[in-house]
């Protein structure tokens, strides 16, 4: 990022903004009136398991390079349990309770945490992102169809590896928020009827996210990622306890319009993550954003992608749509 750049973006912050990038998201939150609408987009940066390096790389594209409202830390350090790794049924025993002090990844978590917010200070909230049990149980099998049929073979088992990843995860977000983080952006997986039924749902994910949300509850900015393409179970999950639901809605649907009238949490979407902020022009990113507002009328919204944009975006997009903000309408 040029040094023009980011002197523009303080001249811009000067001009334009009253609210704290805090004060912004908990009035956008609350449903309460904002001097612009929040924004946040986001992409991978895989810093091979250090938590300083992901600190460092977080704070460089969310808050010096793209002015972001929100600090999102990326899931780019994993739960610790291998991936791919479930050769046989007995291998879902290996799933233990987490001590997070002996736990070098969850530590490496809290560092990041402690690292953004002696940075950031309070005027930035600090999200971090985490996979739901259902999600890192599937990861850890050799492929979905593999965890599929082992739930339904074995159910017993795979519950008591559901409940303990879900017992692990509640303490890790406890401790996290304790550390200073503001909220989890909690990913759901399998939460779509192109994976799995809605009553496997029920029974294999559902119960095992609401154990992990517990640890939540301090928090005020809880947000609920439904990942998908298509056919979300976008109507199972609307009585979460979190803040905020954030989807695919330029792809997976439903709208943002048709999300307004079926909840009153903060919605958090808008711009297609592999239309035009992936590949411009600007006029079309300007466009979804000016659509995004129309369609919630620019209270409980926070502008972002649907999900992660690819990581070779080029920066000029970026940097246009996060240009394009400040001339947006506020309701």
């Amino acid at each position: 990022m040029s040094r023009k750049h980011n002197e523009n973006a303080s001249d811009r912050r000067l001009r334009v903004d009253y609210m704290t990038r805090t004060e912004r998201v908990r009035a956008a939150v609350m449903g309460e009136e904002v001097d612009r609408v929040p924004v946040c987009f986001w992409h991978h940066f895989q810093p091979e398991g250090s938590g300083r390096a992901m600190a460092e790389a977080t704070l460089r594209f969310f808050d010096e390079e793209y002015d972001l409202d929100i600090a999102k830390l990326m899931p780019d350090i994993p739960y610790p349990f291998p991936r791919k790794s479930i050769a046989s049924i007995d291998d879902w025993r290996l799933f233990e309770p987490i001590d997070p002090i002996r736990s070098r990844f969850f530590r490496e978590r809290v560092e990041a945490i402690a690292v953004l917010r002696e940075a950031l200070g309070f005027e930035t909230p600090i999200i971090v992102t985490l996979f739901s049990p259902l999600a890192e149980a599937m990861y850890a099998a050799q492929s979905r169809e593999q965890f599929l049929n082992h739930a339904q073979e074995h159910p017993i088992l795979i519950h008591e590896v559901l409940a303990t990843i879900a017992d692990n995860l509640a303490m890790h977000i406890r401790e996290m928020i304790n550390a200073g983080a503001d909220g989890v952006f909690f990913a759901l997986q399998g939460c779509t009827t192109t994976i799995m039924s809605e009553q496997q749902y029920r029974e294999f994910g559902r119960p095992y996210d609401l154990i992990a949300l517990r640890g939540g509850s301090g928090g005020w900015l809880n947000v609920l990622h439904i990942h998908g393409e298509k056919d979300l179970m976008f109507d199972q999950v609307l009585d979460y306890p979190v803040q905020v639901l954030s989807w695919s809605d330029r792809i997976a649907g439903p709208s943002l319009r048709e999300a307004r009238v079926r909840t009153s949490k903060c919605l958090m979407g808008g711009w297609n993550e592999f239309g035009a902020l992936h590949k411009g022009p600007v006029e079309q990113i300007a466009a979804e954003a000016r659509d995004a507002i129309a369609q919630t009328g620019g209270r409980k919204f926070i502008l972002a992608n649907g999900c992660s944009v690819p990581d070779d975006t080029d920066p000029r997009w970026l940097e246009a749509a996060r240009s394009i903000v400040d001339d947006l309408p506020v309701s």
